[in-house]
């Protein structure tokens, strides 16, 4: 059924009328006529199955699939039967699944499946990551959210939503009916929220780092701040705080966020998948505290999405970075032009071509030279923006990819420092 019911929907998207209603409708009338049917038949065919279950949706710019993984892991901890549906991973039971999701919510039929899978298996809990686009597509229509988590909210996905206000209309559609509504104290004029509203933040919030005092195996500023907004999720489930700070303590990081690449060069190497001016700057403050000789930051910026925040990449990495590498990051035909505006914003702050900036198109060459030419004994490489990604985009064709397997080929190259 299902099968038949999304082939029927690909071939209608393909026809005149699907054509005509994406290219000229405005989105709101696109979510209303194409996307909210689809959600509705998806809630019907799987029998409504998150009233079984009690869901947590994560959503917010940066954060999500690590603050994902820290409530799954709490709960886990604690004894719960729990699944979870993120970017990076997704666990329904006992079983892991590779969904293979590209930087966005799962379809409406997918979301409904995987709910039903984690009921029929007898999970308590299921821990949702949501996305902006996810929650303006209907693709979480029917889930019955018990908590609401909102980590952030900084400049992303202007292409779609258009105004940042959209953007931050969207987001905020996840908290408004939950019962528990848990919400990053930086976030000003939250209203309409009908259920408890709880916050947390580095030193200020309902809780707080300064009374906490969390001590991660992973890194950052920004890490504390996802394990605070797990904290806040567990204390409001009335788990106790010895178990939740043991859970959090104890917590490894996720596959493409902050991982690093052991090697014997002597060179510390971490793939992340900052793609945001806020990821990014975070991501580059975390490895700049912790660096004994330079930051070399490898960066770039996906084609057919946000083009404003381009140069804001590279003024933050020139600012930050001692060294630049602008590459490809899933370019879909717009490498040149891509990686000129990023140029643009990086010159700005002072960068110079060839001296401390340098644009290589081909990402597995970047990633080659910076490990091979530019790092020495005692540096730091950053690679940026594809994280736990197995695919990357060059001219609209998705091949294999793997920026962990692409450092480990640099490295077994290239010469010992």
């Amino acid at each position: 059924m299902k099968k038949l019911i999304v082939s029927v929907w690909q071939l209608f998207k393909r026809t005149i009328l699907g054509k005509l209603i994406r290219a000229l409708a405005p989105q709101w009338l696109v979510n209303l006529l194409l996307q909210l049917p689809v959600a509705v038949t998806a809630n019907i065919v799987y029998g409504f199955p998150s009233r079984t279950i009690k869901a947590i949706g994560v959503t917010g710019t940066d954060g999500k699939t690590t603050t994902v993984n820290m409530i799954y892991r709490i709960l886990k901890d604690v004894g719960f039967k729990v699944s979870m549906v993120s970017t990076t991973n997704t666990v329904i039971g006992e079983k892991s699944y590779d969904t293979g999701f590209h930087v966005t919510s799962p379809h409406q039929f997918t979301v409904q499946e995987l709910l039903r899978k984690a009921a029929r298996l007898g999970s308590e809990y299921i821990v949702l990551e949501v996305t902006s686009h996810g929650l303006d597509q209907h693709r979480f229509l029917g889930v019955k959210f018990d908590v609401g988590v909102l980590t952030n909210i900084t400049y992303e996905h202007l292409d779609y939503h258009k105004t940042f206000e959209n953007y931050k209309k969207a987001k905020l559609k996840l908290i408004r009916k939950v019962r528990f509504a848990v919400v990053n104290q930086g976030i000003r004029m939250i209203g309409g929220v009908k259920g408890k509203l709880v916050t947390f933040g580095l030193k200020e919030g309902d809780f707080n780092q300064k009374d906490i005092n969390l001590k991660l195996k992973v890194p950052g500023e920004y890490n504390i701040e996802n394990a605070l907004a797990a904290y806040s999720v567990a204390s409001v489930l009335g788990i106790k705080r010895e178990v939740i700070v043991k859970s959090l303590e104890n917590f490894d990081g996720v596959a493409g966020r902050m991982e690093e690449v052991k090697n014997n060069r002597g060179v510390e190497v971490f793939v992340d998948f900052a793609h945001t001016p806020n990821g990014l700057e975070q991501a580059l403050k975390t490895l700049r505290d912790q660096t004994k000789g330079k930051l070399i930051s490898i960066i770039g910026a996906e084609g057919q999405r946000d083009v404003e925040k381009r140069p804001l990449l590279g003024g933050i990495a020139a600012k930050l970075a001692d060294i630049v590498v602008v590459t490809a990051v899933d370019p879909r035909g717009q490498l040149k032009k891509i990686n000129a505006q990023i140029m643009e914003g990086a010159k700005k702050v002072g960068a110079k071509e060839g001296s401390n900036i340098f644009v290589i198109d081909n990402r597995q060459e970047a990633i080659n030279f910076a490990i091979n030419e530019l790092a020495k004994k005692g540096d730091t490489v950053g690679i940026f923006g594809k994280g736990h990604e197995k695919s990357i985009n060059y001219t609209g064709v998705e091949e294999p990819w793997s920026d962990i397997e692409a450092v480990k080929l640099a490295l077994k190259n290239g010469r010992p420092c």
